[in-house]
């Protein structure tokens, strides 16, 4: 089969009547059914290396068996579904920064994210870079200080501190709120993140440099000795210097946490050596610090269920000897939540499958709720990384949609200038960065993310559906062609 199919006289490419058909076994009444399991209060929010991350793994495990998927992860006992690795964890154990003879106590005026492995305070000179553009940042003279600038988000942060950094500064001091309220509840949101996990298969990073500093206005101020209105009205000229600042950011160890990844693996026929990986992580963020469950029912239970169901598709496609060519694996992964790293584990430490013959992955996150942009129109779904290596995947992706689903395909977060960088906070990434063609289905995010309150009753079913149908026909279509996919960018 081309890359762009068969065309009818129509214009569309020819539908398969036996994709058709299998596509039509994935229903909403079954991904609900498997959702209200999966993001069940009985499952506690599924944090990695909890009780209800694994009840959520022997679930899906019992899912892919009863399907007839081979275990393929070799073990000492045999076969099995479960590919195990292990995270150190690690908390904050002093953060603090002094200015003007005041020090400045953590989560009150300060916190950090990201690895430490100073044992000591640091001192450096703080300077003011604005906006924390690139332009900035030179005019700035960064070198050997501590970089103080304002940025939207901890992505956009990470972005321009790492200029900063190659251009020489010792520390990065971020601005994210405009009032001390506001910088409570930045604390607040953040505070499943104030830890750091260090898998074993994981380089350490040699100094501070993975790190930054998000400082209230009250320190900020302090930093650069200046006012409030002056800084947060942004009236401060570009490499306005403060004093000496001492800075002292320490981790210990905790704990060290087991976990594993779930796959299942359904064998093709003449081209059962080349690998398309279908993913989701199943793991979500556990227990708020006040006990109330995030269960995580869009992110990413709704992934999780599709990877289940469209297991489901293929396995009775094969039954009825209409099984993909390629060989399919169904993975999914934990440790996304706190850094990717069971996709990581997977790609850089314990590939099951060689990735010299992973052919693509197809990875679900978040793909059960409606974004205000398309509140009264919900066939979309947001499409990443499809077209950044293979113009045939981007393609192939097009036609699918097409001829079976016609949902809008909306491309904005593929942007490589946008903000998000949604392409690199999923676990395709970790495929992607091997030279293995990509898309990530997305449907934005809400209201209710990394909240109580992403619960299934807010789920749109239907849309689910769709968008589920649509992976199977571009995973048909990956798994039958005649070649396999040109990278070619």
């Amino acid at each position: 089969m081309m890359g762009l199919g068969v065309l009818s006289a129509t214009g569309w490419a020819q539908k398969d009547v036996s994709a058709v058909k299998f596509a039509q076994t994935i229903t909403q009444e079954d991904l609900s059914r498997h959702l209200h399991i999966v993001a069940a209060d009985s499952m506690e929010g599924r944090r990695t290396g909890t009780r209800g991350q694994k009840k959520a793994a022997k679930y899906i495990a019992s899912h892919f068996k009863k399907l007839g998927l081979q275990a393929p992860v070799k073990t000492s006992a045999g076969m099995s579904y479960f590919q195990k690795f292990a995270m150190k964890s690690t908390k904050w154990k002093d953060v603090s920064v002094e200015a003007n003879g005041k020090k400045y106590q953590f989560l009150r005026d300060v916190f950090a994210i990201g690895i430490s492995t100073q044992k000591s305070p640091f001192t450096c000179q703080a300077v003011y870079a604005g906006e924390g553009t690139a332009q900035e940042m030179k005019q700035a003279n960064v070198p050997g200080k501590g970089v103080v600038f304002f940025a939207k988000n901890h992505a956009e942060a990470m972005k321009k501190g790492e200029v900063a950094l190659n251009l020489g500064a010792k520390a990065l001091f971020v601005l994210r709120a405009n009032t001390q309220a506001d910088f409570k509840e930045l604390v607040n949101f953040n505070a499943y993140y104030l830890k750091r996990w260090v898998g074993p298969h994981l380089s350490k990073p040699d100094e501070t440099s993975k790190m930054v500093f998000y400082v209230s206005p009250a320190l900020a101020t302090a930093l650069l000795n200046t006012d409030e209105a002056t800084l947060i009205g942004k009236k401060l000229p570009i490499g306005t210097s403060g004093k000496a600042i001492t800075a002292k950011a320490t981790q210990q160890q905790k704990i060290t946490l087991k976990s594993e990844n779930v796959l299942g693996l359904l064998e093709g026929t003449d081209k059962k050596d080349e690998i398309l990986v279908i993913s989701a992580h199943y793991d979500h963020i556990g227990l708020g610090s006040n006990g109330k469950i995030n269960n995580g029912a869009d992110d990413d239970g709704s992934g999780t269920v599709a990877v289940m169901e469209l297991a489901e598709a293929f396995a009775k496609a094969k039954q009825a000897g209409k099984g993909p060519r390629r060989s399919i694996l169904f993975i999914t992964v934990a440790g996304e939540e706190i850094g990717l790293y069971g996709s990581q584990f997977y790609t850089d430490v314990d590939p099951v499958f060689p990735l010299k013959n992973t052919v693509a992955n197809l990875n679900i996150d978040m793909i059960g709720r409606i974004d205000t942009r398309y509140k009264t129109d919900p066939d979309y779904i947001y499409l990443i990384g499809a077209d950044k290596l293979s113009t045939e995947l981007h393609q192939l992706s097009e036609v699918a949609n097409k001829t079976y689903t016609r949902l809008k395909l909306d491309y904005t977060y593929n942007d490589k200038n946008d903000p998000n960088r949604f392409y690199y906070r999923s676990d395709h990434y970790n495929f992607a960065k091997n030279r293995i063609p990509v898309i990530f289905y997305f449907n934005g995010t809400h209201v209710d993310y990394h909240r109580p309150t992403d619960t299934v009753d807010k789920i749109h079913f239907p849309k689910m559906e769709k968008i589920t149908r649509l992976i199977f026909h571009t995973a048909w279509k990956v798994a039958n062609r005649d070649k396999r996919l040109v990278v070619d960018k």
